[in-house]
């Protein structure tokens, strides 16, 4: 009899162990996500993959809901003076670091200067700042020069660089410098010991995260953790990925193969979810300091030598998930028009020989970058390198894993030390909605981001836009930017797309917002 009730113990005490381990397991998602991580400072790259990380680790004092407005996320609350030269913001109860010490004043004081030292709309913003000062340990007053509609918009800004807190010894760190230290106050824990680049990194809730009471709405609201672990799994072979997918061996992919999109479609246990509506939109750099894109002529070229169309089709190839848009601030937005685009954008090779000509660019070869792991831009190089010889370049293209074209895009050393003359990439919408929140029109010469376009009449062009709050106005601002664009060559578009997130039916919460975000998310 004794040894039947302890059979029947041993038993029950298996049988708890198993759905012990099984409840842990269901809350543990595998996503694939569009590339590795092997960067993790979000304010020194404006690299999506690392902004991601940033939502997972960190907050931000201000968030833009579902409907794109403007909420307090680490504030509680603030007061605006008459004069809108005054704002002083109080943070909210609870408020701690992933090692326990409570956020103060002063760290975020240091966060949005090191922010604001990168970050092309963050720059604009500290040009109108007098002075920050913490008043206590939870209150801070941030004082104008003049009024600007910039403040609380820059602080919510939604996507790259994103103003993340960090505490201040980290966020001292110069911000031409990587951080080494990776504490946050965000939702969820990294797990240094078990980051492996090339395999996985791996992400714990913080049981000590306190959201907001708000339902989560865009990146506002209350940030719920329903997840205990989420791993982010490098694995670059899109179809390993997706047969991993369909097998149940993971959760999610964020960015499947478009060519592979048709086979999840069909297929009952995927779910396909359009979080990000107004998608993205591709872009050359080409790099200003050195020849032969210091001279105008060779960069007005590129617009000339290059259409959206053939981008469009060898990446994406449903139109469903494309649209060619001549507009620099993004179709289906307020400031959308193409005013100044005519004749651009059309592949005519003619006209780009005959400005290289007048520039009397030497047929010197231009290197290319190419991203060989990242199947949204992959196939971009070879289309660019196909269209430029034909427009009179010569293009030597030179392919790497994406964290290398990010760590190489920002020297500014000669091709044959390690520099560059183009490379490629793309911006979610929300960040290119306006010419002083989109990276590449900052034109204030080494303050720039990677490629260090120098234009004074740009960059009064966008203090302009800063300073004006009539949207009519804002779009008379938008279509001059546009066309001084024409002249200047920032930067060349290639088009607008959209890409679904893939999940297992037991997946869902994610939310609708320019980012993908794990909050909310729950797995059943």
């Amino acid at each position: 009899m004794r040894f039947r009730r302890n059979l029947i113990g041993v038993i029950a005490a298996a049988a708890t162990a198993l759905l012990t381990a099984g409840g842990s397991q269901a809350q543990t998602l595998k996503v694939v996500m569009h590339s590795d991580v092997k960067i993790v400072d979000p304010i020194w790259t404006t690299a999506y993959i690392v902004r991601n990380h940033g939502y997972m680790i960190y907050d931000t004092l201000f968030a833009l809901d579902g409907k794109g407005e403007v909420k307090p996320q680490m504030v509680d609350s603030y007061t605006e003076s008459p004069d809108k030269l005054t704002y002083t913001f109080t943070l909210r109860d609870g408020l701690s670091w992933h090692d326990g010490k409570p956020v103060t004043a002063e760290d975020c004081i240091a966060s949005i200067k090191r922010w604001g030292a990168r970050d092309a709309l963050g720059q604009k913003l500290m040009t109108f700042v007098e002075a920050m000062t913490a008043d206590d340990a939870k209150r801070f007053t941030v004082r104008l020069k003049s009024p600007t509609g910039l403040l609380l918009f820059g602080l919510a800004k939604p996507s790259s660089n994103v103003p993340f807190m960090m505490p201040r010894r980290v966020a001292e760190t110069d911000p031409n410098t990587q951080i080494s230290e990776f504490v946050g106050s965000g939702p969820f824990v990294l797990k240094t010991d078990e980051w492996k680049p090339g395999d996985r990194i791996v992400y714990t809730k913080f049981k000590d995260y306190k959201p907001r009471a708000e339902p989560a709405s865009g990146l506002a609201g209350g940030k719920v953790v329903k997840l205990d672990r989420v791993e982010w799994l490098a694995i670059s072979d899109q179809q390993q990925a997706v047969n991993a997918l369909l097998a149940g061996e993971i959760d999610a992919v964020e960015q499947p193969a478009f060519d592979l999109i048709p086979l999840l479609k069909d297929d009952k246990s995927i779910r396909l979810v359009d979080y990000n509506p107004l998608g993205l939109q591709y872009a050359m750099r080409p790099n200003h300091l050195i020849k032969p894109f210091d001279n105008p002529k060779v960069r007005q070229a590129l617009t000339y030598a290059l259409n959206q169309t053939d981008f469009l089709q060898a990446v994406i190839g449903d139109p469903t998930y494309y649209k060619a848009c001549k507009a620099m601030f993004v179709c289906g937005t307020p400031l959308a028009s193409e005013t100044g685009m005519e004749g651009l954008l059309e592949s005519n090779f003619a006209k780009s020989k005959q400005l290289l000509k007048e520039a009397g660019y030497d047929g010197t070869s231009i290197v290319l970058l190419q991203s060989t792991d990242l199947l949204a831009l992959t196939n971009l190089g070879p289309v660019a390198k196909q269209l430029l010889e034909k427009g009179g370049f010569k293009v030597d293209m030179q392919s790497s894993d994406w964290q290398t074209v990010v760590a190489r895009r920002v020297r500014k050393d000669p091709v044959d030390k390690g520099g560059w003359n183009l490379m490629q990439t793309s911006w979610v919408s929300a960040d290119i909605l306006n010419p002083v929140m989109a990276s590449f029109f900052n034109a204030s010469c080494d303050k720039a981001a990677f490629g260090w376009p120098c234009d004074a009449e740009m960059e009064k062009l966008r203090d302009d836009f800063a300073r004006e709050t009539d949207p009519a106005k804002q779009k008379a601002i938008a279509e001059a930017v546009q066309l001084r664009w024409r002249d200047v060559v920032t930067h060349v578009h290639l088009g607008q797309y959209y890409v679904p997130i893939a999940t297992r039916p037991n997946v869902s919460g994610f939310l609708t917002a320019p980012v993908p975000v794990f909050w909310n998310v729950e797995k059943k």
